[in-house]
């Protein structure tokens, strides 16, 4: 079944790209295992995941592997291009993207690095991430919940196209499914990407993925992440969605927020629709959050008059 998805590849042949996975090719690593930039030749380059050896990250694996194997190709969704199983081996081949993550444009290790994403970017990463998760709840021919969105999950290619990837937490529905399925807490991927209300009721899937979209949305706008904000003004200390909240009822308002780099370089009124759109999609009740395929046309008008907005690749 595996092979009827993406072709496989050896294993002699990826450590022979990765130099026997030599710690100087590690470009990532998380919960599931490690990710290398592989070198096939001069003029090529691939991401390599290695998954680690343990009943969990094997369904993590398949998972991921089913999921973007069986969907069609879009310009939002990571590239698979082959896998490998060799004994206890684990490993995934895609397409390798040059901006590496998300994540590490928005807090990098020198924090000055984040002021270098302008907004005509930060922009064209939300309304890609809003496309390419529209596309996989409504239009692809296997409706996918994602259930594990982050910022360390959106990867960036050459133009700062944002790619979606990950898909170890993915869910594979047929409509039916997809219209009343609901997911609990210990289902999660990264828990800083929930809603509190996940500990307490079962919730649509779907609104899952879009409070998670929301928290990136954030990060897009803010700089900051979602676990804590401990150093913003009047020495608030919370999350960054209670972070917004707290702003909502102060004087200064939520637009004090906003990174500060961003503010008065002629895009506020585009960076205020932005911030609305963010604050729908983590709304407390589920049910109140926006579809994504709206949260795309919304943000998709905001970005109107860019060079990066196709006219041919309209939902619905």
């Amino acid at each position: 079944m595996l092979d009827d998805l993406v072709t496989e590849m050896k294993l002699e042949d990826l450590m022979k790209f990765t130099k026997n996975f030599d710690k100087d090719h590690i470009i990532g690593s998380g919960r599931s295992g490690t990710v290398y930039k592989a070198t096939p030749d001069t003029d090529c380059f691939l991401a390599i995941k290695r998954f680690e050896d343990s009943e969990h990250l094997e369904r993590q694996f398949r998972a991921e592997l089913t999921t973007l194997g069986k969907v069609m190709r879009h310009r939002n969704l990571v590239p698979l291009l082959s896998f490998c199983m060799a004994e206890e081996q684990r490993l995934l081949v895609y397409e390798y993207m040059p901006n590496r993550t998300l994540y590490d444009w928005l807090h990098p290790m020198d924090q000055g690095k984040s002021k270098a994403l302008e907004w005509p970017k930060r922009l064209r990463i939300g309304i890609g991430l809003a496309r390419g998760l529209a596309w996989l709840h409504y239009n692809s021919d296997t409706r996918i919940i994602h259930r594990n969105l982050t910022s360390k999950s959106v990867l960036l290619d050459e133009n700062f196209e944002p790619k979606i990837s990950n898909f170890g937490f993915a869910m594979l529905l047929n409509w039916d499914e997809f219209q009343t399925n609901t997911s609990m807490i210990s289902e999660a991927g990264d828990l800083d990407y929930v809603g509190l209300d996940y500990t307490q009721t079962p919730v649509p899937a779907l609104k899952r993925d879009v409070y998670s979209f929301g928290i990136v949305l954030l990060e897009l706008l803010t700089g900051k992440q979602p676990d804590q904000v401990t150093n913003a003004q009047g020495s608030f200390n919370g999350s960054l969605v209670e972070w917004i909240a707290h702003l909502s009822d102060k004087t200064s308002g939520i637009y004090s927020a906003i990174d500060k780099s961003l503010i008065g370089r002629g895009f506020d009124g585009e960076i205020l629709q932005f911030l609305g759109v963010a604050c729908n999609c983590v709304l407390s009740p589920p049910k109140e959050r926006p579809k994504m395929f709206e949260v795309y046309k919304t943000l998709r008008a905001v970005g109107e008059g860019y060079e990066f907005i196709d006219n041919d690749d309209l939902l619905m």
